[in-house]
């Protein structure tokens, strides 16, 4: 299945459970961002919906997109289910109603409210669906999802990198995930990580770090753990 073909058969699913209480499905992520890999990508998609759904309707969201229902064509699934009321208002907050990861290369995880840890994700990605989202269905993403501003970015921004210093993620991805921060805050630009990591070749001291994060994408090299903590630390103090 083609990567177009299974955002069709997604909608449709989710069209199946919600109907006319769709509003817009999204794609975004690096596909929105023009930096899509199959092999190390997932597949980000964000779907707003209007009036109430039921655990029930969670439920069977979840069976109809997982994995094992729908086969992904990438590393994993990434579907957050938004009320329209959160995309339309700036807010830092979570603010979703279900959130689901599934894929062949993916731990499986759902999420049906926001919880405390890691919620900075999502107000991170409703930016970058405003800025760089593809609709699949519903309007364009630019006339649903509010903009957000600086003041509630920066400390969703933060809370982001000090994550990434717990060591909570990769190696790799902490270095690029902190590249498109700072082009962010110097630029005000969402980038995919690939074209973060090229912009900061010109722009960080250390650079010879940021080739050996962007050399080992694919293979989700390890890096001197000490080194990406400081390139971390570093943009923190510019923030």
């Amino acid at each position: 299945m083609t990567v177009a073909e299974y955002h069709s058969e997604l909608v449709e699913r989710l069209r199946t459970v919600l109907g006319e209480r769709a509003v817009g499905v999204y794609a975004s992520g690096s596909f929105g961002l023009g930096d899509f890999d199959p092999v190390r990508s997932d597949l980000d998609v964000q779907a707003v919906f209007r009036g109430t759904v039921t655990p029930d309707d969670k439920h069977a969201i979840v069976a109809a997109l997982r994995h094992e229902s729908l086969p992904c064509p990438a590393r994993g699934l990434e579907f957050v289910l938004y009320p329209e009321e959160t995309v339309r208002v700036p807010t830092g907050e979570a603010g979703f109603a279900l959130n689901l990861n599934t894929g062949a290369r993916m731990d499986f995880r759902v999420d049906e409210a926001p919880v405390a840890s890691e919620r900075f994700w999502f107000p991170l990605d409703r930016a970058v669906v405003r800025a760089a989202g593809v609709a699949l269905a519903g309007p364009p993403p630019s006339e649903l999802y509010a903009p957000i501003p600086r003041p509630i970015l920066l400390p969703v921004v933060r809370e982001a990198l000090e994550w990434h210093l717990l060591g909570e993620s990769t190696d790799v991805d902490a270095v690029l995930n902190t590249c498109r921060s700072l082009r962010w805050l110097r630029e005000d630009v969402w980038s995919s990580k690939g074209d973060a990591g090229s912009w900061a070749l010109d722009q960080v001291d250390d650079r010879e770090l940021v080739a050996e994060a962007f050399a080992g994408r694919s293979r989700g090299a390890q890096l001197d753990r000490e080194r990406v903590q400081r390139f971390v630390r570093a943009v923190l103090v510019e923030l």
